[in-house]
């Protein structure tokens, strides 16, 4: 019986625009530059080309830019609650 409530009131989604790319890449800039003033910039692998990322390594580049798309999910998601989107 619980099971039909589920099926009946689907979530609403939001679909992909230029906004909620612009969104979530400003995110991934702000989890970066957050990331070069905590963490240590030396350590770890390098990157390829390391002045464009602030001198992170691999690990905390990943690091970076995976709380970057969590702050970015909720960011969105609280923008189309709130009908900016």
């Amino acid at each position: 019986m619980a099971f039909h409530l589920f099926a009946v009131a689907p979530p609403a989604t939001f679909s992909w625009s230029p906004k909620v790319g612009l969104l979530m890449v400003l995110c991934n800039i702000l989890a970066i530059y957050l990331g070069t003033k905590i963490f240590k910039a030396g350590e770890g692998t390098q990157l390829p080309n390391p002045k464009y990322f602030g001198g992170l390594g691999l690990e905390a580049l990943l690091a970076t830019t995976s709380l970057g798309h969590v702050i970015g999910f909720g960011v969105i998601l609280g923008f189309g609650a709130a009908g900016l989107l």
